[in-house]
């Protein structure tokens, strides 16, 4: 890695014309509101991490549990401030691979992007299964004499609000990422308001490995929280800074306030969906319902806004029209439906592993290279080589996990 340093900005590159290139095909530019909703889904999104994931992970330290809901606020910031650093200056449809690219020049850029491609290709692959088959039974146990249809039907839905344009798809993503912030904040307020959240969630009534490995695990699911970055051909500066921080600050809050109070009541945390549970017990089968199905959504609305970012990405990689680009990732993804259906729980094992570990390598090398583009402004270098090798150490933790995971 140090062969990245003191070499100045990759030749042929201008990191001026990285910032202001035009959004050619993209569409004029898009307002604070519409980039706001993007950030916010992209969280996670953040009803799925308050309802079903962050609870889950706490499960076994929950004694701890808003203590870990914290720690990993601040530690998943130290990733997302580096992002940040690099879109002071650089812009553009290519998002990480353009970080990568005026950092490191072209040839290491495409690794990056080719590794980004492979994981959310196959994401967008598999993850309709796990709606289906995992996350839709316990919400609508009729669902399952659907399960075929949904398969085939769910990807066709998601691609179709893509193609419909830009307007559209920001529109329902902005609808998404208000009714998750609703929802997460009632399941959090009904938590506080029914189970007193006691002095040492905040503490380390846990065992330290424990709190250490759920926080940096729940640290690991904002990891999405990189795809706005791929609207910065159509979103200014200040829209991005502000928020994707605003978007962090929000969804971090209405985690915290959900998951902190499990502390007094591990036997939520253990429950299929625990926001499901918390809803059931405090207000009723109907809002129970409701959450659910607000999970379901807030997954699907991740996979939109991935959708976005890997059209966004091919643009930057080719001289395709964008609509083609959209009609041509909603074919993959519905051309698939049908073949998961073969052995929808075996396609998925099979297929998460490979996509996370590409997402985490994918990550590593924006991480690595970020050194060289704190050089080529001028700036201090070891506080460029402490932000990138704490950032390092987390994606290669984010591989590790994926792997070992898939071990047991």
């Amino acid at each position: 890695m140090t062969t990245f340093l003191g070499r100045g900005r990759p030749r042929g590159t201008s990191l001026r014309w990285l910032a202001a290139r035009p959004p050619e095909g993209l569409g004029p530019p898009i307002g604070q509101w519409a980039f706001a909703g993007v950030a916010v889904t992209s969280l996670g999104g953040p009803l799925a991490l308050a309802a079903l994931y962050a609870p889950g992970l706490v499960a076994g330290a929950s004694g701890s549990a808003g203590l870990e809901m914290l720690a990993a606020a601040v530690a998943f910031g130290v990733p997302l401030w580096l992002w940040l650093d690099y879109s002071r200056d650089v812009r553009g449809p290519g998002g990480l691979y353009d970080f990568t690219r005026a950092a490191a020049g072209q040839q290491v850029a495409l690794i990056q992007a080719g590794l980004w491609i492979v994981s959310y290709v196959l994401y967008l692959m598999y993850t309709t299964a796990q709606i289906v088959y995992d996350t839709l039974p316990p919400v609508l146990p009729g669902e399952v004499r659907y399960q075929t249809l949904l398969e085939v039907v769910i990807p066709v839905v998601l691609a179709a609000v893509m193609i419909a344009g830009r307007t559209f798809a920001l529109l329902v993503i902005g609808l998404l990422a208000a009714g998750q912030l609703i929802l997460a904040a009632v399941v959090g307020g009904l938590t506080v308001a029914n189970v007193a959240t006691p002095a040492g969630s905040f503490g380390g009534s846990a065992p330290a490995g424990s709190v250490a490995i759920a926080s940096g695990q729940t640290a690991l699911l904002y990891i999405c929280g990189s795809l706005p970055f791929f609207l910065g051909g159509e979103a200014s500066k200040i829209h991005i800074r502000r928020g994707l921080v605003g978007a962090y600050i929000a969804t971090a809050a209405v985690i915290t306030l959900a998951v902190a109070p499990l502390a007094a009541d591990p036997s939520i945390a253990r429950a299929e969906i625990p926001g499901m549970e918390v809803a059931q017990r405090f207000a009723g089968h109907g809002l129970a319902v409701t959450v659910g199905i607000g999970v379901v959504a807030s997954i699907g609305g991740v996979m939109l806004v991935e959708y976005l970012a890997l059209s966004r990405l091919l643009t930057a990689l080719t001289a395709w029209p964008l609509r083609r680009i959209l009609v041509g990732i909603g074919l993959v993804m519905v051309a698939f439906g049908p073949v998961i259906l073969i052995n929808p729980d075996k396609i998925y094992d099979d297929l998460i592993t490979p996509s996370l570990v590409a997402l985490w390598l994918s990550q590593v090398v924006v991480f690595a290279v970020y050194p060289r583009y704190a050089a080529s402004r001028g700036r201090r270098l070891a506080p460029a080589w402490l932000l990138s090798a704490a950032c390092v150490a987390f994606a290669a933790y984010g591989v590790w996990t994926a792997i070992h995971t898939s071990q047991t």
